[in-house]
């Protein structure tokens, strides 16, 4: 009986260390997080997201390279863009803290698949996280 004691005694100990120890989902969010560089180098053009979660979201969410064809995620950017920077220019109407910066996208520029891509997986992941629509996007649960 002194031995089940004992042994019962270690599995609450073990369990209770085990529970208060760090969650794998809780340290994908407590990471610091590598800011995402989105370039075209023959372009000089370059964003920098530095939005917790979007690394993980790029690396482990989002459809694979190669899923989207470049025009599909060009047509998706191009309104996508246009919306985003109607609500920077309106910073009494929406959250400042999410449209931070303008996104100089322009329109009759080739910014190659890579910028295409991870440009519309960061407003894919953005709609998801803040709980919004840039006019016809994702209106879904929260990514934390």
């Amino acid at each position: 009986m002194k031995h089940l004691k004992q042994i019962l005694l270690l599995f609450v100990i073990g369990t209770f260390f085990w529970a208060c120890g760090s969650s794998q989902l809780n340290n994908k969010t407590e990471e610091k997080e590598d800011p995402v560089v989105i370039a075209n180098d023959s372009l000089e053009y370059e964003i920098i997201i530095i939005d917790p979660g979007f690394t993980y979201y790029l690396n482990a969410i989002a459809q694979p390279v190669g899923f989207y064809n470049q025009e599909y995620l060009e047509s998706r950017n191009k309104a996508w863009v246009i919306t985003w920077n109607q609500r920077f220019l309106n910073p009494s109407q929406f959250d400042h803290n999410i449209y931070e910066n303008m996104i100089d996208y322009q329109q009759n520029i080739d910014y190659g698949y890579d910028v295409n891509y991870k440009l519309f997986n960061y407003f894919l992941f953005a709609q998801k996280k803040y709980r919004m629509s840039l006019d016809g996007g994702f209106r879904g649960g929260r990514v934390n």
